[in-house]
């Protein structure tokens, strides 16, 4: 089973002083990871993470040269490397999927070819350093399509368990985007596809209908799962066997989290608070976080045939050191997504607000 984490803030909280700690000692996060037992790690990909003046949009800094860094550190102590390009500056997530600012004004063949073009040019990179990616997510929870207005497809809409309206050209649209990043992926290299919501079956066999019908050649379901918003366990399960068995493809779960207190560290507001932790059905404590983690891989591992491939954590070594932020506000700028500035996962990573490991590490790690 895949065992993997994913580190994309490490590069600024270790440049804001952040530090890693095991049993009293300082450890490198890495090396850390690889002694628990993970197998790989996830880094995300942004493009030109900077407004025109250069101010950093935060969140990471996860440019191509930030990601190269940390991949090297990755591959020096032994974990694989999951790519997760976002095609976009900054965030993409089911509410926003900006263009890369350098891909303004193009039409869609250009941005087509331009998503062809760096997804081969990122993955030569990564392969010239001797430190090549095992899988690539082409895209980032694309539940509503991804590069704006070019790939956007009808919201989909919970409560009525459809996507909103038929638009058979905004799927074309989006299929021809797909097409463009899977075929430059080599094919020893895993293609994922990656929607959020991964207890929502009728979500899943919506949109993999529409992707298989457009001969979309990829080889992983990918899923993001928190269960205080995204469903019980026994959801997600039935979701997994119903994509194996409808699509013939192996599933993965590319993010999930947990929190080990529903405390916050002072001057970072939390996402995760006592009332998640009754939705979520475990205590917001490292117990609590340690028993979904292992609830986790057994309901991965029961997926039939062997295709549950494994997890990925996000974000468990986002520390709360000052000066650390989702976004600045020229990141906020170009998302346009105002929210509070800070670390609001502080209380979902694996490590307690002073660097110190917790026990779920070994849940992760599956010891």
């Amino acid at each position: 089973m895949i065992r993997a984490a994913d580190l994309s803030m490490t590069a600024e909280v270790e440049s804001l002083g952040g530090r890693y700690f095991a049993d009293g000692r300082e450890v490198d996060l890495f090396e850390w990871c690889a002694a628990s037992g993970l197998t790989a790690v996830r880094l995300r990909l942004w493009f030109d993470p900077r407004d025109q003046g250069g101010r950093s949009y935060q969140g990471g800094g996860n440019d191509l040269a930030t990601t190269l860094a940390l991949a090297r550190r990755a591959h020096a102590a032994g974990l694989d490397l999951l790519l997760d390009l976002h095609y976009s500056d900054f965030w993409t997530d089911p509410k926003k999927q900006q263009l890369p600012k350098a891909w303004l004004g193009m039409s869609h063949a250009e941005v087509c070819a331009a998503v062809h073009r760096c997804t081969a040019d990122v993955l030569a990179a990564l392969l010239d350093q001797g430190t090549p990616a095992g899988w690539v997510q082409v895209g980032n929870e694309i539940t509503n399509g991804m590069l704006w207005p070019h790939g956007q497809i009808p919201r989909y809409d919970f409560e009525a368990r459809t996507f909103e309206g038929e638009d058979p050209l905004a799927w074309d649209r989006l299929a021809d985007l797909l097409h463009a990043g899977l075929d430059a992926v080599p094919e020893q290299v895993g293609r994922i596809l990656h929607l959020d919501f991964g207890g929502a079956g009728d979500l899943y066999r919506g949109w993999f209908d529409q992707a298989t019908a457009r001969d979309l050649d990829f080889d992983i379901i990918g899923l993001s799962y928190y269960p205080f918003w995204h469903g019980t366990l026994a959801d997600l399960g039935a979701n997994l066997t119903d994509l194996v068995d409808r699509y013939d493809k192996d599933v993965l779960v590319v993010e999930t989290s947990y929190a080990w207190t529903a405390a916050s560290p002072p001057g970072h507001h939390q996402v995760f608070s006592a009332d998640l932790a009754e939705v979520g059905g475990y205590p917001a404590s490292p117990a609590g976080q340690s028993a979904f983690l292992t609830d986790l891989a057994a309901t991965i591992a029961a997926v039939p045939r062997g295709r549950g491939l494994g997890l990925v954590y996000w974000e468990p070594a986002w520390l709360p050191v000052p000066g650390t932020s989702w976004a600045s506000p020229a990141g906020m700028a170009y998302a346009e997504d105002v929210a509070e500035p800070g670390n609001p996962w502080a209380n979902q990573a694996l490590f307690d607000f002073d660097g110190n490991a917790l026990d779920a590490w070994r849940a992760l790690g599956g010891g």
